[in-house]
């Protein structure tokens, strides 16, 4: 079985020889450096080539967003940074073109990134006059949006002219550890338009739909599948999320992360504790276990190669 028929069979609830062993985060920079101390190369820089060197199925990740981060107050504002937001060219064409052979020989999965109509307007006004916008400026927000939502529906379709992703996920960061920063009221008016777009164009290609929404995501959860995503990252534990209980509300959702990163500088034993409370979502299908986001720096490079070691070996389990 290659990388990607696993990938693909996992994530539509099918059986597998193993689970994929893969890690969807990047590292943070002082990880990296700690690890550098302990062995990591040197000269291995980008994190598709420190999956490898771990030892992880081959994936490789593309992140397409508008140009800059121009700050805007009002309408005015935009507009005049409009005609430098949305570029003609916006990313890397021969570099996915060397990524297609490997995908078309299964060897490797590919995972494209675009920006969410949460993350996209902040990343414009700021964090505090973003949710001071959903009252103040709806019409700039919808706008943004609407703009937003064409230059996904772009990018979208160059890089499938190129190679289809196995899977995407779309950036929003829209929850803390309580819950969504929005109501459902909200999401409805300004977000559930723009993922019942562009959701149904995806999905025909057979890109599965993943959002990427830190903190507890339990009650957006059933937000996001209405408008036709189909599963959600990175599924915090410290924010309270249970897999267990997302897959008991919802049956047939895909999730991807959960691991508690909390544990892993903790030894072998409370690794193994983590595992086994994923196990039988594991063994349920749809789900990819993985560090639940960027692993910290109070991680060692022995610790990782350790969890490394029973990721793949709880991978197996899961799928015997």
């Amino acid at each position: 079985m290659t990388n990607r028929d696993r990938f693909r069979r996992a994530f539509n609830f099918e059986p597998v020889d193993r689970l994929p062993v893969l890690e969807w985060a990047g590292w943070w920079d002082k990880t990296i450096a700690r690890w550098r101390t302990e062995g990591l190369p040197d000269d291995l820089q980008d994190a598709g080539d420190i999956r490898d060197y771990f030892g992880q199925d081959c994936h490789r990740q593309y992140w397409i967003g508008p140009a800059g981060r121009t700050r805007v107050t009002n309408r005015d504002d935009y507009l005049a940074a409009k005609p430098t937001l949305y570029p003609e060219v916006a990313f890397d064409k021969d570099l996915v073109r060397s990524w297609a052979p490997r995908q078309k020989t299964g060897e490797m999965v590919v995972w494209l990134t675009l920006e969410g109509p949460f993350w996209y307007p902040r990343t414009l006004l700021g964090i505090e006059p973003h949710l001071y916008a959903f009252y103040d400026q709806p019409d700039l927000m919808k706008e943004i949006n609407e703009d937003l939502l064409a230059f996904n529906f772009r990018i979208y379709d160059e890089f499938c002219e190129i190679c289809v992703p196995d899977f995407m996920t779309f950036a929003e960061d829209m929850s803390y550890n309580h819950g969504p920063m929005l109501s459902k009221a909200q999401f409805d008016e300004f977000m559930a338009p723009f993922y019942r777009d562009i959701t149904p164009t995806i999905r025909e290609r057979g890109t599965v739909v993943i959002v990427d929404t830190d903190g507890d995501i339990t009650e957006p959860a059933a937000w996001f599948l209405e408008v036709g995503c189909q599963g959600l990252l990175p599924l915090e534990r410290m924010a309270g999320v249970d897999v267990s209980e997302l897959r008991r509300r919802h049956p047939r959702i895909r999730l991807l992360g959960a691991y508690d990163k909390t544990v892993m500088h903790l030894g072998e034993t409370r690794m193994r504790q983590e595992f086994e409370r994923l196990l039988p979502v594991m063994k349920q299908g749809g789900y990819i276990p993985s560090v639940d986001h960027q692993t910290p720096p109070g991680v060692s490079l022995e610790d990782y190669r350790l969890f490394m070691r029973l990721l793949r070996e709880y991978c197996e389990v899961a799928a015997s």
